[in-house]
């Protein structure tokens, strides 16, 4: 069940707070809802995992375009932690949660004690930025669940040996099924937001990265993703010889977490985050 509250401009916000233990504020995809984590939840015993939908998604307001921001996501990110009493909290971020987490180390450094990063860095190839382009802010073609499961493995390339029954669990967890067809659970208007920051020159991201010192940092990188690329992960790792980083092999944007090396790698992050203390 979730619980609201409100950000600065009034904005009533989704999150929920589960578990005891080092806080984990997970911080979900562009278009995606707090389901997110869903699948990595049983593998975070010993976590206060500590979720969010950002405005404009799942059960939180809608507040317009404008809001719908990194810098003002890390803000309300910043202000859940306020309103829970939360002086830090680990940050796994997945997609978007990952640059608002980058962003975060940036402005809010003090509120963090670890960043893991699910397949995105301070480069963001614009093959897989073309791909959101297709879809982002649109309804899937699709009337029902299981017609949309139907279509999700060939439009999903990169992903192989895929458990059985999630695609359908995805469709479930990210659309509302209508007598109108699927529709989307976050606010149409964030495909026009989510283009107007790209365009033009991509800003510089790395200095984002480079913030991360002093706290431990972990990456994953779905082995076929078109997001991420090889070489920036390289990079990363160079710039950070202490990351603890893994490919997931048989997939690509995005990893859902509960792999085996997915999961080796977010324990492997935790106990540096407690030892670190």
């Amino acid at each position: 069940m979730s619980d609201f509250f409100e950000a600065d401009d009034g904005a009533k916000l989704a999150y929920s707070d589960e578990g005891t233990g080092l806080p984990v504020l997970c911080l979900a995809g562009l278009s995606r809802n707090m389901a997110d984590f869903d699948y990595v939840a049983p593998y975070l015993d010993g976590c206060r995992m500590i979720r969010m939908d950002y405005r404009g998604r799942g059960q939180s307001d809608y507040t317009g375009l404008a809001s719908y921001t990194v810098p003002r996501e890390a803000q309300d990110a910043v202000q859940l932690l306020d309103h829970l009493g939360l002086e830090k909290a680990a940050v796994l971020g997945t997609s978007r949660g990952g640059l608002i987490g980058l962003f975060m180390a940036a402005t809010a450094h003090d509120r963090m004690s670890g960043l893991c990063l699910n397949d995105v860095g301070p480069v963001v190839e614009q093959t897989g930025l073309e791909r959101i382009f297709e879809y982002i802010g649109r309804n899937p073609n699709a009337r029902s669940y299981e017609e949309l499961t139907a279509k999700l493995p060939a439009a999903s390339p990169g992903f192989a040996n895929v458990p059985e029954g999630r695609w359908i669990q995805d469709a479930e967890r990210h659309y509302y099924e209508t007598p109108d067809g699927l529709k989307i659970k976050y606010d149409p208007t964030l495909r026009e937001s989510f283009i107007a920051a790209f365009e033009g020159d991509a800003p510089d991201l790395w200095p984002l990265w480079q913030a991360t010192q002093g706290f431990p940092v972990a990456l994953l990188r779905g082995a076929n993703s078109d997001l991420l690329s090889p070489e920036t992960a390289a990079e990363m790792r160079r710039q950070r010889p202490d990351l603890i980083f893994a490919e997931v092999p048989d997939r690509a944007h995005i990893p859902w977490l509960d792999e085996s090396e997915s999961r080796k790698v977010i324990s492997d992050w935790i106990a540096a985050v407690k030892e670190a203390g």
